[in-house]
């Protein structure tokens, strides 16, 4: 089968198409064609090994455990292990495979059946594809860590990239008054996706606004923390996913420090694959409650383009992977 392959860690150049062996699915897995699957900022962190600890992971010096990145996959089941009880052949699946080494940007992925769930039929491929990682990331963020509430004061930092789309409207399911913040050409999407407000932050500074948020969810784009702090009302809750290594190192070593006992609490969050919250999820797909936003599509031999330009930042929304182009 065909997959892209990185064997060091560097740029998209080290990323080649090459002929793999296919797999066969063990007791417990799947066999899945896929049909498609994205790209997520995890991709270029573990090409680049950014942060350093991503080697501690996949190898210290060059990459030994996951050969083939992409961790959001949707495809049809060609094969089954002989314990495998939720699936057939024939059946149309997506999920995230990130427990089972990564592997997506192939034509063929063998995934453990609990990282998988039944593709809702009113969903292209190339829209499941677009959910796992990113949607449960949002979701765990607001429900777990943030503890979102009905009326609650939520506002997306990022809310045009693949997480921060459905962090606006999980936050809307559940009741919260969302403010989204983005650039410019990103603010008639986060709109569409039902933010009660918009901040174009290449304009506004919305730490300056009278406003305090019950939780704030920081999704890439740097700002110190004391400002996302002085955001925050009383007993306001900081969330940050993504975003750059020092943003990510002020959140795992000063949050402890800054949420003290009754005060405004800090996290980092990553998300938990499981199947829960990805039928969850899929319900939510099902009766229209949460929709994918892609941003643009590329075929598997264009894989190193497409994690380049999910790179840059610059996405409105998710960036598929293709197979038939």
């Amino acid at each position: 089968m065909k997959a892209i392959v990185y064997q060091k860690y560097g740029s998209t150049e080290v990323l080649k198409l090459k002929e793999v062996e296919k797999p066969f699915p063990k007791e417990n897995e799947v066999l899945v064609k896929i049909q498609a699957a994205s790209v997520n900022a995890a991709d270029w962190r573990m090409m680049r090994a950014d942060p350093f600890l991503v080697r501690f992971y996949a190898g210290l010096f060059q990459p030994k455990k996951n050969p083939i990145l992409g961790a959001d996959i949707a495809g049809i089941v060609e094969s089954v292990g002989k314990n495998v009880t939720q699936f057939k052949i024939g059946d149309e699946v997506f999920g995230d495979v990130f427990e089972s080494g990564f592997g997506g940007f192939a034509e063929y992925k063998c995934a453990k059946e609990h990282e998988l769930v039944l593709k809702p039929s009113n969903i292209s491929f190339s829209e499941a594809a677009a959910v796992p990682l990113a949607a449960l990331t949002a979701l765990q963020a607001l429900r777990d860590t943030g503890k979102v509430k009905q009326n609650q004061k939520v506002l997306i930092n990022g809310a045009s990239g693949g997480v921060g789309t459905y962090a606006v409207q999980l936050a809307k399911f559940f009741g919260a008054e969302v403010t989204a913040v983005c650039s410019s050409s990103k603010l008639e999407v986060a709109r569409s996706l039902g933010a009660d407000h918009v901040i174009d932050y290449t304009k506004d500074d919305f730490t300056n606004y009278k406003t305090r948020y019950d939780l704030i969810l920081a999704v890439n784009g740097f700002r110190r923390i004391f400002d996302y702090i002085r955001a925050l009302s009383p007993h306001g809750i900081y969330a940050m996913t993504g975003g750059s290594t020092k943003q990510l190192f002020q959140a795992l070593l000063l949050g402890p420090f800054l949420s003290l006992p009754g005060n405004k609490k800090i996290a980092a969050v990553s998300s938990k694959p499981n199947q829960k919250d990805l039928l969850f999820l899929a319900g939510l797909l099902e009766s229209n409650k949460i929709k994918p936003v892609i941003d643009r599509s590329y075929s598997l031999e264009q894989v190193p383009e497409a994690i380049g330009y999910v790179e840059k930042g610059h996405a409105a929304g998710k960036v598929i992977i293709a197979m038939n182009g």
